[in-house]
Formats: structure tokens, C-alpha cells, sequence
């Protein structure tokens, strides 16, 4: 499989590497200092492009890689205000998308047993919930992608009127965001009573478990048409 890597810093790097290790060959590489170099027909010497850039401009990547046609995996957090519009694009061009804001299996994993834990902590209002997120200080995005998407799964069951940052406990989920060292990513999930207190964690020792879950969604979305997420991947 031809891969086009749309993003070049530590986790590019690392999906490049992996990818190659699974005999896969990266034919473009987009970092912030050849960003010009990305066009369709650049893109069109691949089979699937794996979107890890940042925020900014991830939106316009996608856009260029349903114009070529060409299946784009995005990892990517912080561009979701224009998500329908690539959606309807994607429709449109009968392309294909698969988004998510985490690639890791163990993280997945997470997203399914938070969603259960919202479904049995709904039924004991004696706990209060938060969320808290915390990785390296490079990350530009607050909330995480990641944390959000917990709080998505959660407030599937609780009666929590969204979540907001840092936000007061009660009427929305809190989500508190930490940005320490070079920490990959680790959240919790916390019910907290004036009796006790469960917390849900996933703990990532590195980057590892991300760049090769993107490998993975890349190899399942060759060939597809449609908007996917790891959900499809996974068969969560």
C-alpha cells in the first residue's frame, strides 16, 4: 500500500516507520516546511493518506484528499467545526474519511467501558463525575480529542448538560486539562461520593500504540467508501 503522510512530527514519524516495518511504501511526506508541496495531484500517488498534521490546517488536508480522491485516516484533534461540511464533501466526491481522536486500541477500549460506566453511574446520583486529561506541553489542543470523546460516551447516560473545560462540577461534566513535561496521554475518569471514590484510568507509556492503530485504520480504509471512525475498525 502507498501511504501519504500529511504531517511530519514525533507521531509522522512514527507511523512512517511502522508503516514501512508492515511493507508498506510512503511515497509523500507534508511537514510544515513543504507544505506547498501537497496537491492533488501529488497526493494522487497514493492509496490512502494518514492525516497527523495540526489543527490549522488539517481541515484543508482532507479537503485535498477527497478532491483527489484519495482515502484519508485523520488523527488530527481541533478542526471539528468543519467536520459536516467534509462530511457532505466526502459524500459528495464518494470519498472516503475515517476520523477519530484516538487510534490506540487500549484507548478505544476505554471509550466502550466509559460508556458502560455512564450507564451504571446513572442510576447512583450520589457521584459526582469528572474528567482529567493530561499530556506533553506541546499539544495545542484543551480539551484533548480524546477527553472529549469520553465525555461524549458519558453524557450518552447522564443527565449532564454538555461538558465544559475546567467547569464547575454539577450541571455540565468537568473536564480538566493538564499539560506536564512529555507525558503521551493519560486520562481518568472520576465518580467521586462523600464516601468514596472510583476513578477509570488509561495510562499511554508511549506513542506507540497510536501510530500503529492509525497503520491499521489505513490498511482497513483502503479500498472503502464512506465515513468511518475506529468504531468500524474495531466493531465496538
Amino acid at each position: 500500500m502507498k501511504i501519504a503522510l500529511l504531517g511530519y512530527g514525533k507521531m509522522g514519524q512514527l507511523i512512517g516507520q511502522m508503516a514501512e516495518a508492515r511493507g508498506h511504501q510512503i511515497v509523500l511526506v507534508i511537514g510544515a516546511e513543504n507544505s506547498n508541496d501537497l496537491t492533488i495531484d501529488a497526493l494522487r500517488q497514493a492509496d490512502v493518506a494518514i492525516e497527523f498534521s495540526a489543527p490549522d490546517a488539517a481541515a484543508h488536508h482532507i479537503q485535498l484528499c477527497l478532491e483527489a480522491g484519495v482515502p484519508v485516516v485523520v488523527g488530527t484533534t481541533g478542526w471539528y467545526e468543519q467536520y459536516e461540511s467534509l462530511v457532505a464533501l466526502a459524500r459528495t466526491k464518494q470519498g472516503a474519511m475515517l476520523t477519530a481522536t484516538n487510534f490506540s486500541l487500549g484507548v478505544n477500549l476505554f471509550f466502550a467501558l466509559s460508556s458502560w460506566m455512564g450507564s451504571v453511574m446513572a442510576q447512583h446520583p450520589g457521584y459526582e463525575v469528572r474528567i482529567d486529561e493530561t499530556h506533553h506541553i506541546h499539544k495545542k489542543d484543551a480539551p484533548s480529542g480524546t477527553a472529549i470523546t469520553i465525555a461524549e460516551r458519558l453524557l450518552e447516560h447522564l443527565k449532564h448538560k454538555g461538558w465544559s473545560l475546567n467547569g464547575s462540577e454539577g450541571q455540565t461534566l468537568p473536564i480538566y486539562a493538564h499539560r506536564i513535561d512529555e507525558v503521551p496521554g493519560t486520562h481518568e475518569v472520576r465518580f467521586s461520593s462523600k464516601e468514596d471514590e472510583i476513578v477509570l484510568s488509561h495510562i499511554a507509556h508511549n506513542r506507540h500504540g497510536f501510530a500503529s492503530g492509525a497503520v491499521m485504520a489505513a490498511e482497513w480504509l483502503n479500498g472503502k467508501i464512506g465515513v468511518f471512525t475506529m468504531r468500524d475498525v474495531l466493531g465496538l
